[in-house]
């Protein structure tokens, strides 16, 4: 089907479906770029191009001619894009123009088919192109012989300046560019010769100050041409930030744009945005400020709910500072300026403007880590009865949150996540979709159910946007899609899969840039997985400087990894002081995933020193408050715990009975080393319950011998896919004893020599089987 875009050159005044009565601003000016998109117009009309590349210029012809003017290099990449042949075409009409004489250009503007002067042009008359053109014909006409000239020497200067390399110390051509004042339609006096002396006078323009490719353009903008830049800008920053100006070249081109007009409010909206890109907490306060200031000023707000626009914009400007302030973390500022948009909100009978306050209330209570589930409650009914779905949307997914952490079963949670999809699609609130998949792919995960969090995130990562696309931007920067490819990251992390693992990271990389919003999430899971690939693979020595980087974006993470890091190289004392702290903290913020682990490692700590009577008490509680919590994986781990405590402590038969309890849940939702832990695991229990001794051969149960070599040699796949060589060293060990029991000896000299091999690359005392799990 064809596209919408081509209605652009063809079909009167259509564009997206909507009719522009005045296209172009009567201010407009003559520039050289203008005239170099007149060239691509008529080589459009003149050469025969195919319909593939015709649509693709008809989609660039808007942006062109309402965007901000470019250089030479960014305009012919631009076209060349979509069409060598027509790029190579326009670049050799400036060159004619550039190279020639003043009456080649004028040769250009004479012979320009136009719909008012060609009966065959393709163009109509009130088409954009067709504006376009009208306009920029009867501007040119209505230049003086002196402004005809230096617009000549202003597209001498717009063409050589492209191929210029000027050398160190080597100062450039001189700016010909076109005063505004002297191609504004508007004036009717030839002013040219008032400024000659003026004109000659003026200093060259230093290198530094040249625009090169990337450099967005510094000269004075339209009206028309600043709100496309802005709408472009802004909407690029929300969708697809990678598209948009890198936060330097956006500030600088707003500092000039303001610098022609200081009350343009949209502009310093705008800096807020990009403000907050760079974490910039002075500038972002001072823009948003400055935009409710200049939005006042302008006199274009209107009356709402029976108050002046002047009111409005006061509380919505408090309510703006409090979000502001609740992003940095300001939550003392936040609460005041939250106190003041309630205030003035109240005073002003404003319903809607309540409403928002208070769902940013219940936000604030739970950045602090109270309980606002009742705030919560309230915020979701009153956005119901005041019709507000997006609010009441985003009350109930905070409520499901709420619910996950406090230990809610799964089947309520997300029957609420279902009634909420449900208004999502009544109402057409993709971004909540998104944040329900990813909110259902997180629960799934802490329920330790990985196979619906990946189903969950595929379908998130597959789904098509509902909101208008634009800019041919692909609607996969958001948070959401961060959350969703960092689980994906994760779970094949934990099946070994590191391959498909860096494509992930690279892919999230590409699409979040450390200078974004949400490249923390990436930086923190990358982190993670290297830190466990590091230990899993014995090498601890490149896993401790990670805590520091791990600390820098999660402190909570960074000082249970320290703990672990500690645990590894035998220090246990430290370790466990770390660990009592982190406990209490974490018991404090209701942190349950991180107390259960912590209570692992500490129980593991008491292995060490042979206390695993001590250890017991620590285990049944951690397994009480997962189950409680409905933590499915951290609750199959504590059981691995408490079934090798038991064995420990010479009750194998029992050990094994809790194990078969662990075994199935691990091996369909665990992750690579658990499976493996599990199945050594349950090989020490086997041999224990087969009565078998070191060096006793024909004692011991062969059947349950025979069992306990097969899942030994399951182990050790698992084991081999991490390259866990402590493991492995460990599963060779056992093995040999096995097969030398069962009277297999070339089995066991191939499981002592493996073994040999890897006590030998450790460089490590092997410590005891009965001190690890």
């Amino acid at each position: 089907m064809a596209s919408v875009h081509e209605n652009l050159y063809f079909n009167p005044m259509m564009t997206n479906g909507v009719v522009h009565a005045n296209v172009f601003g009567i201010k407009d000016w003559v520039t050289p770029y203008k005239v170099s998109v007149l060239a691509l117009l008529y080589d459009m009309t003149s050469s025969k191009i195919s319909l593939p590349e015709r649509r693709r210029l008809n989609k660039l012809i808007l942006p062109l001619q309402q965007g901000p003017d470019l250089s030479l290099g960014q305009f012919l990449k631009t076209v060349e894009e979509c069409c060598p042949q027509t790029a190579y075409a326009v670049k050799l009409r400036l060159h004619e123009m550039a190279d020639g004489e003043l009456k080649d250009m004028e040769y250009f503007f004479a012979t320009l088919p136009t719909p008012f002067s060609a009966f065959d042009s393709e163009a109509y008359k009130t088409s954009v192109v067709g504006l376009f053109m009208r306009h920029m014909l009867l501007a040119y006409n209505k230049l003086s012989f002196s402004q005809v000239y230096k617009l000549y020497k202003s597209l001498q200067h717009y063409y050589h300046s492209h191929y210029a390399k000027p050398t160190d110390g080597q100062v450039s051509l001189p700016a010909l560019a076109a005063d505004d004042s002297e191609m504004d339609l508007t004036s009717t006096e030839d002013t040219v010769g008032d400024r000659i002396d003026k004109e000659e006078s003026d200093l060259p323009l230093h290198e530094s100050e040249l625009q090169n490719d990337n450099t967005p353009s510094r000269g004075p903008l339209s009206q028309k041409q600043a709100e496309y830049f802005l709408a472009r800008q802004a909407y690029l920053l929300k969708n697809d930030e990678n598209k948009a100006l890198k936060p330097a070249a956006l500030q600088e081109e707003l500092n000039n744009m303001l610098k022609f007009n200081p009350d343009f409010a949209e502009a310093h909206y705008l800096n807020y945005l990009n403000s907050m890109r760079v974490q910039d907490i002075f500038l972002s306060a001072h823009s948003l400020l400055h935009y409710f200031d200049r939005l006042i000023l302008s006199g274009n707000e209107g009356k709402s709910n029976g108050d002046e626009g002047y009111g409005r914009s006061l509380r919505y400007a408090a309510l703006n500072l409090a979000s502001l302030h609740c992003r940095f973390g300001h939550y003392q500022q936040a609460d005041l300026a939250l106190q003041e948009a309630i205030r003035i909100a109240q005073e002003s009978n404003d319903h809607v403007c309540l409403q928002h306050c208070l769902s940013w209330l219940y936000t604030l209570e739970q950045m602090r880590g109270s309980d606002s589930t009742v705030l919560t409650e309230d915020s979701v009914k009153m956005a119901a009865h005041f019709c507000l779905p997006y609010l009441a949307s985003l009350g109930i997914q905070s409520l499901v949150q709420q619910g996950a952490t406090q230990g809610k079963t799964a089947h309520k949670l997300m029957d609420a996540l279902k009634d909420t999809d449900i208004l999502h699609w009544k109402h057409s609130l993709s971004e909540l979709i998104e944040i329900s998949l990813a909110q259902t792919t997180s629960i799934w995960r802490m329920y330790g159910k990985s196979t619906m969090a990946l189903q969950q995130a595929q379908l998130l990562l597959n789904m098509s946007s509902l909101e208008p696309v634009n800019f041919g931007v692909q609607q996969n920067n958001t948070e959401a899609f961060a959350v969703a490819l960092c689980h994906l990251a994760e779970l094949h992390a934990e099946q070994g899969l590191y391959s498909a693992v860096a494509e992930i990271l690279l892919h999230l990389k590409e699409q979040f840039p450390s200078h974004t919003q949400h490249a923390k999430l990436w930086m923190l899971c990358d982190l993670k997985i290297q830190f466990d690939r590091h230990m899993h693979e014995g090498k601890y020595h490149l896993a401790e400087p990670l805590v520091t980087a791990i600390s820098a974006l999660n402190k909570t993470e960074g000082l249970y990894r320290k703990a672990l890091v500690l645990k590894a190289l035998n220090r246990s004392t430290e370790a466990y002081s770390i660990l009592q702290r982190l406990q209490m903290h974490c018991e404090k913020k209701k942190c349950t995933e991180v107390v259960i682990r912590v209570m692992l490692s500490t129980a593991e700590l008491h292995w060490e020193s042979s206390g695993f009577s001590t250890a017991l008490p620590l285990l049944l509680q951690a397994l009480a408050l997962a189950r409680q919590h409905h933590l499915q994986s951290l609750a199959s781990k504590t059981i691995l715990h408490l079934a090798f405590t038991q064995l420990m402590l010479g009750v194998p038969e029992q050990a094994l009975t809790v194990l078969h309890e662990a075994i199935e849940p691990i091996l369909a939702h665990g992750s690579v080393m658990d499976r493996g832990q599990a199945l050594l695991l349950t090989a020490l229990c086997q041999m224990e319950v087969a009565g078998f001794r070191p060096n006793r051969q024909g004692q011991a149960d062969s059947h349950m011998t025979v069992l306990a070599v097969n899942t030994l040699n399951e182990a050790a796949a698992y084991f081999s896919k991490l390259n866990c060589k402590e493991h492995l060293r460990d599963v060779h060990y056992l093995q040999a004893l096995l097969h030398r029991s069962l009277g297999q000896t070339s089995q066991s000299n191939k499981s002592a020599m493996l073994f040999r091999l890897l006590d030998q690359e450790l460089q490590s005392p092997a410590p005891p089987v009965s001190m690890r799990l």
